[in-house]
């Protein structure tokens, strides 16, 4: 069975550097749980939600977290930084492996218009290998409403989803129904961290590959950890939900999916799921 043990980090923010605040909480994390590996921030959770912290990429930050990566042997997805490039704002989010290692950086696609004012929108999609785990999608708060989004990672292959957000506002409510929605439509894990404080009302959630609540954080700062199976992905995504609804091949098969214009590694994942079919009982 191929498990993995995330922690997500629901701190209590200001809205200002709380590099040192999340590093201290990353250490004191994996000195009680040592078998974590991976650990999942908020967005904008190590300098703070307004633009005028964008930088070129803040590499002495960057820096930092690559280092504790490393010294901790763990991936990290520390949540998200403005950066600044070539005059234009980004929220990027930085994925960090165990040997320190920055492999990917998303670039929030769907700014919270007209609120995050300044703020460019990214073009491409990110997905991740954990190897011999399985692979991984990335996407930051307001990016989860487009559910073109969603679909686009899991048509590559995604099997988690991680998805760092600061939510403040009174429609947490509604994200919460759109993580466990999620979960379920696309047959994966989706690992939704907020933050506390002045970046957020908390109530971080993980939803399983059957729509599953696994956790559902409270207000305060909270280290969500939990274990999650690639194999109940997998199977899940094969016999359908709890045997029933099979929906990534029932879309793959249908008009739908037929007019999609999907390239051509994303229709041989969606291939390699096996027709759709009743479950048979298993000898």
């Amino acid at each position: 069975m191929t498990h993995f043990t995330i922690a997500g980090l629901q701190l209590n923010l200001k809205d200002r550097q709380n590099l040192e605040h999340f590093i201290n909480k990353v250490k004191s994390t994996i000195r009680r749980f040592p078998f974590v590996q991976m650990i999942v921030g908020s967005e904008l959770s190590i300098c703070g939600a307004g633009v005028n912290h964008a930088g070129p990429m803040l590499d002495e930050i960057e820096s930092s977290l690559c280092d504790l990566a490393s010294e901790l042997n763990i991936w990290l997805v520390p949540g998200s930084i403005y950066q600044r490039i070539n005059g234009s704002i980004y929220n990027t989010a930085p994925v960090i492996n165990p040997r320190g290692e920055v492999i990917a950086r998303f670039q929030k696609i769907c700014p919270f218009l007209p609120y995050e004012r300044g703020v460019d929108a990214g073009s491409d999609i990110c997905c991740f290998d954990v190897p011999e785990v399985g692979r991984f999608g990335l996407y930051i708060c307001y990016d989860m409403w487009f559910p073109e989004l969603s679909r686009a990672m899991i048509n590559q292959g995604a099997e988690i989803i991680l998805h760092p957000t600061l939510t403040d506002t009174c429609d947490r409510s509604v994200e919460k129904a759109m993580v466990q929605a999620t979960a379920a439509q696309q047959q994966c894990y989706l690992v939704d961290i907020n933050g506390t404080g002045a970046l957020g009302v908390g109530q971080s959630v993980v939803a399983g590959p059957e729509g599953e609540i696994i956790h559902e954080a409270l207000t305060g700062e909270e280290v969500i950890l939990f274990e999650a199976n690639l194999d109940k992905v997998r199977r899940t995504r094969k016999r359908g939900i709890l045997g029933l609804g099979q929906p990534l091949k029932s879309y793959r098969d249908s008009i739908i999916g037929k007019s999609t214009k999907l390239q051509p590694d994303n229709s041989l994942y969606l291939e390699s799921l096996g027709p759709l079919e009743v479950p048979i009982k298993e000898a």
